[in-house]
This record gives C-alpha cells, structure tokens and sequence, in this order.
C-alpha cells in the first residue's frame, strides 16, 4: 500500500482511536508497520488494548484514509511531514521520554537542522522589567548562532519570538492543537509570519483543534528541542515551571532570570533558582554553560 515506514507511520498517526502507546505497541510488533494494514479485523484487535468503540474508529481509518493524497495537500499548504525515522527529526527531541512520532511543520524547515537551540518561556502577564530582561539575553544569543524556540503564548513566549526576529535570528513555535487552529487566536499574525520566515511545529495533524491537556505535552517539545530551557518571570504554578520541570527531566540545562520577592511573576523564577536553576543575568551567563559544548 506504502512504499516506506514514514508513509505508514503518517497514516496511523491520523486514525482516531490512537494515541502515542498504540503506535509504540504497533511498532514492536512490526518495525516496518507493513503487515498491520493486512492483518485481518480480529487479529488487529486482539494486539491493542482499546475500547471496542475506539478501535471500531481506528479499523475504519486503517483502511479508509489516503495519506499520500493527504501528504500531497499538505505540501501544497506548505506543511511538511517528519516522522521519527527520518534524518531530520530534531536530534536533541528524539531522546525524551516519548518523542513525538511524527512533528507537522510549516515555514523554514531547515531550521529544525540547528545545533543551537534555547528555549524562553514565561508568564502571560509580563512586567516591564521581564520584557526589558528579554531584550537583553536574546539579541546576544542570536549573535552566538542560538535559535529561540517558545511556545506561541500570550507574554514572553510571544514576546521571545518578536525579539529574535528583531535582531535577525531565527525562532521556532511549538503549539498545541494542529497548524490550522493557531491558539490563542490574537497570535494568528505572529504565527503566520513564523510560517513564512521561521517555523511552527505540532505533534497534531493540522484539522487538530487545541485541546486543554495538549499544552503540557506540548512543552516537552519545546524544552526536548533545546539545550537548556530559560525562564523570565513566572508565577508559582504556570506551565512555564512544567517546561523547566521536564528539561530536569530530560537533562537539559535550566535558567532563570530572578526577581523582585514583591512581585508574583518572580515567585516562580526565584523558587526555580533555590532548587538549583542557574542564576541568569546577562546573556554571558547562559554562554558560558554551553562553552564545552561548542
């Protein structure tokens, strides 16, 4: 039916009914995902622990989508399919802890191929000293050959795509929900211009509407793209602190940029720094981290 893994592996990733331990479960019993579209109803069903009822839609989508024509509308949408077996998945994302099986990305593609990666992140109600702070730390970093990935939101997110456009670098947002519904709406203009001249990257196929429980996924990718995770300003429970959690976890280095004791959005920051995050004043402070590296 397919010529090649990827091919297969796009077409499983778009029937409902499957999620990342299905796919992960279909891949150990066959590596080609070959036989899984021959393999008769029963036989199918007896390897997935699944509802009838999501299995029913699974079955109905094995034999029912046309991927390649899908592919072929997507690439005229300017939106390229990676899947995990190609040469140019993300080498930093495919050690996490569940990397994405396959990544749905529209603009400059090339992009994905840096070395350098650092992502921002931070609150949705920034002070004017957190904007100040950006303005700072980005303009050098971009200097140094870094790409600033965040994740589209409202605040410094969006700020931190702005600002590495301004001084001529290059920024990558990872988004919940599919390239087709951009959240939050108001950022529709940013990430368009992110889509010509930079990069905008989901895990969802594009019809995928965000969903509440997406966002955490989402900020594995941003923190699993990049070498260390940099916070600037952020309150004591916010998603920014679970992407700096899960660049722990997957053994990145983590930054933050300290603050007032009066001022909400350095709660977060400053909790961040007494469990171990590196102090961030400058841009120097983050460079001198990776000097070994590069």
């Amino acid at each position: 039916m397919y010529s090649s893994p990827q091919e297969r592996l796009v077409h499983l990733h778009h029937c409902r009914g499957v999620n990342w331990k299905i796919i992960s479960r279909l891949l150990k019993i066959d590596p080609s995902l070959s036989s899984i579209f021959s393999l008769p109803y029963t036989s199918v069903a007896s390897m997935l622990s699944i509802s009838l009822e999501q299995y029913s839609l699974f079955f109905q989508d094995l034999h029912s989508i046309d991927i390649q024509s899908m592919i072929k509308t997507y690439r005229d949408k300017n939106i390229h399919t990676i899947t995990i077996f190609d040469e140019n998945y993300p080498k930093w994302l495919k050690h996490i802890f569940e990397p994405p099986w396959v990544l749905y990305v529209k603009g400059n593609v090339e992009v994905l191929s840096a070395h350098k990666m650092i992502s921002i992140v931070g609150t949705r109600q920034p002070t004017k000293e957190g904007i100040r702070a950006l303005h700072v730390l980005v303009p050098p970093l971009v200097q140094h050959g870094w790409v600033i990935v965040s994740g589209l939101a409202l605040g410094i997110d969006a700020a931190a795509h702005k600002t590495a456009m301004e001084c001529g670098g290059k920024t990558i947002a990872v988004i919940a929900g599919g390239i087709d519904h951009i959240y939050p709406p108001k950022n529709r203009m940013l990430a368009e211009q992110l889509m010509s001249e930079h990069l905008v990257v989901s895990e969802y196929p594009p019809h995928t509407k965000p969903k509440k429980w997406q966002f955490p996924l989402r900020n594995r990718i941003i923190s699993g793209l990049s070498l260390g995770t940099v916070v600037i300003q952020a309150k004591e429970k916010s998603g920014s602190l679970i992407t700096a959690s899960l660049a722990l976890e997957q053994g990145r280095e983590v930054f933050a940029v300290p603050g007032s004791i009066f001022l909400e959005q350095s709660n977060g920051t400053n909790r961040l720094i007494q469990q171990g995050a590196k102090l961030v004043c400058s841009a120097q402070d983050i460079l001198d981290e990776f000097a070994y590296f590069f």
